[in-house]
């Protein structure tokens, strides 16, 4: 068996981990690692399926858009509320269109960076004035991408965002340091519902440009994530960790 199957127990007992995005694939994936090795667990999404996974892993919902300062604001009070802390912010939400910048809207360009770089930095903002507030220790996630490095056609507005992820996270690792770490996760293709809809013979083309031959499942990220946020990786900071099954290495 892999070692993504077996959580280690009691590594994050005690502390609170936000979750943005939770409801499914990564975030999901992320909420349950977290709350197997002793986390309290806060999912926040606009999907209600997110009450659902919380009520699973023995933690809180709160309904969040990542676009609105406000809600995002909400969430963290809400965090504090419920567990009276918070340890670990996991930025994770996005938002996407597959289609070129000719075709993209102003409304949909709005929508993707709403998600994905104002709701960043709101979700950093929040989560660095309550670790501050608290005693200043923390760990900021934030989920980037391979599209943080490399192009591929069709998503100049979430590229855009990714890029931002890493520029953030350095930012962030930075100004906060020793006590605040901040690093992104890169992650490749993974096995969530958003690929289930790719024709068979589109999704052959793209595997067999992945060494690996595979995507990785969303438990991979979410064991990679539990590593990064523990004790155990106190020196990483202001860097991305890139899970792609060597698909960046093929240049």
């Amino acid at each position: 068996m892999s070692a993504r199957m077996f959580p280690v127990p009691g590594r994050h007992k005690g502390r609170v981990y936000v979750i943005t995005g939770g409801a499914q694939g990564i975030g999901r994936a992320c909420a349950e690692r977290f709350a197997a090795e002793g986390a309290r667990v806060m999912i926040a999404d606009i999907d209600p399926a997110g009450a659902e996974v919380a009520e699973a892993v023995g933690g809180a919902f709160t309904r969040t858009d990542m676009s609105d300062p406000e809600q995002v604001r909400g969430l963290a009070e809400a965090a504090v509320a419920h567990f009276g802390r918070i340890d670990i912010w996991h930025n994770n939400a996005f938002a996407a269109v597959f289609k070129p910048i000719h075709e993209q809207t102003l409304e949909e360009f709005d929508t993707i960076t709403g998600v994905g770089i104002r709701g960043y930095w709101m979700g950093a903002k929040v989560a660095v004035e309550q670790m501050r507030a608290q005693g200043g220790k923390g760990v900021i996630l934030n989920t980037a991408s391979v599209q943080s490095f490399v192009g591929e056609k069709g998503f100049s507005a979430y590229q855009a965002t990714k890029g931002a992820v890493l520029a953030l996270t350095r930012s962030l690792a930075i100004d906060h340091a020793p006590d605040i770490r901040a690093v992104a996760l890169a992650p490749g293709l993974i096995a969530t519902d958003a690929i289930k809809g790719i024709p068979e013979d589109v999704m052959q083309g793209v595997l067999a440009d992945i060494p690996a031959g595979r995507a990785a499942e969303p438990a991979e990220v979410a064991a990679l994530a539990a590593f990064i946020a523990s004790d155990e990786a106190d020196y990483m900071s202001g860097t991305a960790v890139i899970l792609d099954g060597a698909y960046l290495a093929i240049g």
